[in-house]
């Protein structure tokens, strides 16, 4: 016992040191647990040595880090997710795991006899990683954008898959039809089991303790070692159970208070999951370095093509097709849970599990990078892609666009990137001044506006409006005004400035009103060659003190009525 104490304390204080270096040079926290656990593990320094040590910290982390994947899973948006999202993900995870059985039963890795070890690789290469593409698509505020709604959709149900995976997983040594059936019916039991309990029973138990936050934690701990152990006792295992656990609390009304209380101690307990994984990782050898590299090559490759291809069938444009392709590409933390549960099971041997964490290592640094670059690499790989004959949703409309743009009779008012602020617009406009539809033009790249505009008669054109290419097509040289409502840190490859300036060149004569994110953009902006700069807070903070007007004269009821009257006459691109 006190020699796990001291392990546990020599974990967290290298996990800590090194996350600290990680954090200083923008590289994925993850990444610096491993190496924590790599340092202070067997194959490093010698300091931890103890198998029971590194068992009992690892299935400890396992187990919370399940628990929280699992509370985080959303069934409600699971169901409401758009067949785009569902046919994505189901040709990346039905394509990635076809391919990866060729592809590693091809490489000579085995694929039956009580070693699967190219069943593994397929499934983990199949994952994504939810922890690093979160965090990037926050910092670069792309998660409410299209590519982003895309990528976290299939991410949840990449979760949906890897739990039927650990349904059937400690099984497959005796993988026929009874088994499977069996371990699916277990499987159907604990979580019909769970959902029950946890519909009927623990909100109403939760609600009695809701001012005792040491009871919600407690007792949400209590929840997930329970249907833990009860999951053993089935035959299946502790993680999955967790697992399950995790996903009927998602659903229940405490879930946003549960998982506010349990994060802080998910967050200890995973550190110590994932410096524990770095302990069993020996100094490669040139044949695990090898299989590592080939991993992470058939991950990116598989993924461009299992990802991009459906959402380029389904015409989301090759922009919208290639980012969520370049998001997913890299080996989820997922992953590892499956590959240690394998190793566990006696199912894949440990050179090929080492060589998997290898190649999560490489990819989680790899991706990072290309994430953040993700525009400029989207623009780079379009041309190319045109070239050799695939076809953009710009193709075929140049004619019409044309006439009307850079060789014809340009519209008086071009709308440079949409947003919320352009559809709240858009809608204003059909509501007030229908004539005028017929003098705009949009300019975007969201597949999702391009048609939705196209279906109402409007004049759409699809392309980036950072691109000198686009904005000469589209006639901006004739327009008359020119309508910049998308802020800075929505637009990509471009800033507002940057657009004024541009648009000034091209049109010397046109009225453009951008739009300004901190008051001190303003001056920049009008130097740039702006003719009017709107500033949202503004118009924001007029419309809240007329609200606390109407709430102090006891007017709030009517304000919120001519609110609801005014909601329900729009129909905006853009809900």
């Amino acid at each position: 016992m006190h020699e796990l104490i001291r392990d546990i304390t020599l974990c967290i204080l290298f996990a800590w040191m090194l996350g600290l270096l990680a954090h200083f040079s923008r590289q994925p926290l993850i990444l610096a647990y491993l190496i924590a656990g790599f340092c202070i593990g067997p194959f490093g320094a010698g300091w931890v040595k103890s198998q029971e040590s590194i068992s009992v910290i690892s299935e400890l982390g396992l187990i919370f880090m399940l628990f929280m994947i699992g509370l985080e899973i959303d069934l409600k948006k699971i169901v409401r997710a758009g067949k785009v999202i569902l046919f994505a993900a189901g040709g990346q995870l039905v394509g990635g795991c076809l391919l990866g059985v060729l592809f590693f039963a091809g490489i000579g890795l085995s694929l039956g006899g009580g070693q699967f070890d190219a069943v593994y690789l397929c499934v983990a290469c199949a994952l994504s990683s939810t922890v690093i593409i979160v965090k990037v698509l926050y910092e670069k505020r792309e998660l409410d954008t299209l590519p982003g709604r895309i990528t976290l959709g299939v991410l949840v149900l990449q979760d949906i898959f890897a739990i039927l995976f650990l349904a059937v997983q400690p099984s497959l040594a005796n993988l026929e039809v009874s088994v499977i059936l069996l371990s699916i019916g277990r499987v159907a039991v604990l979580v019909a089991a769970a959902l029950l309990v946890s519909r009927y029973v623990l909100p109403r138990l939760f609600h009695q303790i809701a001012r005792r936050p040491e009871l919600i934690l407690l007792g949400a701990l209590a929840w997930c070692f329970l249907v833990a152990e009860t999951a053993e006792r089935l035959s299946l295992s502790r993680e999955m159970g967790a697992l399950i656990a995790g996903v009927s609390l998602s659903t229940f009304p405490y879930a946003l208070d549960v998982t506010a209380k349990v994060t802080t101690l998910r967050d200890f307990f995973i550190t110590l999951f994932f410096v524990a994984l770095g302990m069993t990782i020996p100094v490669p050898g040139l044949s695990v370095i090898g299989l590592a590299l080939m991993i992470a090559a058939f991950t990116v490759v598989s993924r461009l093509v299992t990802t991009f291809a459906p959402l380029y069938l389904m015409k989301q444009g090759l922009r919208a097709s290639l980012l969520p392709a370049l998001n997913l590409a890299q080996i989820s933390e997922f992953s590892l849970v499956v590959i240690q549960t394998g190793v566990a099971d006696h199912h894949i041997a440990a050179e090929t599990a080492n060589a998997a964490s290898f190649a999560f290592v490489v990819l989680a640094v790899l991706s990072t990078f290309a994430m953040s670059r993700s525009d400029e690499i989207t623009r780079w790989a379009i041309g190319p892609l045109k070239r050799i004959g695939l076809k953009d949703l710009d193709d075929g409309a140049h004619g019409e666009e044309g006439s009307e743009g850079g060789h014809g009779e340009a519209r008086r008012i071009v709308i440079l990137g949409f947003f919320r602020a352009a559809s709240a617009l858009l809608a204003e406009i059909e509501r007030q001044a229908p004539v005028l539809l017929e003098q705009i033009t949009v300019i975007d790249f969201n597949p999702n506006v391009y048609q939705t505009l196209l279906s109402r008669g409007l004049h759409v054109i699809y392309g980036d409006i950072s691109s000198a290419d686009t904005l000469l097509h589209a006639g901006i040289g004739k327009s008359e005004m020119i309508i910049l409502s998308v802020p800075d840190a929505l637009l990509k490859g471009a800033s507002n400035a940057k657009l004024v300036r541009h648009v000034r060149t091209l049109n010397p004569t046109a009225m453009i009103i951008a739009t300004a994110d901190l008051l001190s953009d303003v001056g920049e902006l009008y130097a740039a060659g702006a003719s009017y700069v709107t500033v949202t807070r503004l118009s924001d903070a007029h419309e809240l003190l007329t609200v606390i007007e109407a709430a102090q004269a006891g007017l709030l009821a009517d304000k919120r009525a001519e609110l609801d009257q005014r909601l329900g006459e729009r129909r905006e691109v853009l809900p």
